[in-house]
């Protein structure tokens, strides 16, 4: 994701580089043309690329509003991730009896949360579709490791391993009826949430609509000089980049936003987000755990700072 607050230009009009260097060559050997050969002595009213610019503008913002509707559909439901993580760990530490004193009742409230942080960087690896396993070692058993990597669908995999712990829970007598029925509803919480993500993964943007829409602004590109030129001249070279700049700018923002899981920089933040789950569960477990320490294990290089609960 983008972690700057000023963006650099030059990030910006990398996404059109090929674009606008068209449009630049087109511009001027419209302006050559015209001011010393005959060839293209065409007029255009004005008001032809002003209309279908309109048009253009009016698809466009439609298009972003759709694309924004799906990336922040995608951040929504990664903040409930975050809080039915909260909450799930929550449970754990309140319903079950002594759960830092008893070695088993401490060994399953510690299992569950940490396979629920699993779950969370699982999760995010999965939907971007990088290897969902990396770096699950840390938080899970070997045993865990081997059984879920016998499935395609890995966070399912894990939640099915949730659901086993809480059954037994159950049977042990560590936790009531109630407080199962309750901690079910969040693993089912999950389920909800992940079904929602993997919808935004795989429900693909209309392509048709994606190719109206450029082919409309190739056209409105191509007119835009000839309802230039004649009052402009070959200012009408800086204008026309400008102006179809902004267009294939926004144009280029929609189709990146239309696709929340593609780790690519306008993406939901799911690493940072996962980081952050990771925090405070271990802090909630009473673990130490560094603030400015990397989960690749790498050492901080400038705050000391522990967090001891």
């Amino acid at each position: 994701m983008l972690l700057k607050d000023n963006i650099p230009v030059k990030y910006m009009f990398d996404k059109i580089k090929v674009e606008v260097m068209f449009v630049t060559l087109y511009a001027v050997l419209i302006a050559i043309l015209y001011n010393n050969f005959h060839i293209t002595r065409i007029s255009i009213p004005i008001a032809v690329p002003t209309i279908l610019g309109t048009v253009i503008s009016l698809l466009l913002a439609f298009k972003s509003n759709q694309a924004y509707d799906r990336w922040w559909e995608a951040r929504t439901i990664w903040g409930a991730i975050v809080n039915d993580t909260r909450t799930l760990t929550r449970q754990l530490l309140t319903f079950v009896d002594d759960p830092y004193g008893a070695d088993n009742e401490k060994a399953f409230c510690e299992r569950m949360a940490k396979r629920q942080i699993a779950w969370c960087h699982a999760l995010s690896r999965h939907l971007r579709g990088h290897d969902p396993l990396e770096g699950l070692e840390k938080l899970i058993s070997q045993e865990d490791i081997e059984f879920i990597s016998r499935y395609n669908n890995i966070p399912l995999a894990l939640q099915e391993l949730q659901g086993v712990d809480l059954r037994n829970a159950f049977k042990l007598g560590w936790i009531n009826e109630f407080q199962q029925v309750q901690i079910d509803n969040t693993l089912t919480s999950f389920s909800n949430e992940m079904g929602g993500c993997e919808r935004i993964k795989n429900t693909v943007f209309p392509v048709t609509y994606s190719v109206y829409i450029r082919f409309a602004l190739f056209l409105f590109i191509l007119l835009l000089p000839f309802g230039l030129i004649e009052f402009f001249g070959v200012v009408e070279v800086p204008l026309v980049i400008a102006i179809a700049s902004s267009f294939l700018l926004i144009e280029k923002m929609a189709v990146h936003l239309q696709d929340p899981f593609e780790n690519k920089p306008t993406d939901t933040p799911t690493t940072a987000i996962c980081d952050t789950i990771e925090r405070d569960i271990k802090q909630m477990l009473k673990e130490n755990y560094r603030q400015d320490e990397k989960l690749s294990g790498a050492p901080a290089q400038k705050s000391k700072m522990y967090y001891v609960l």
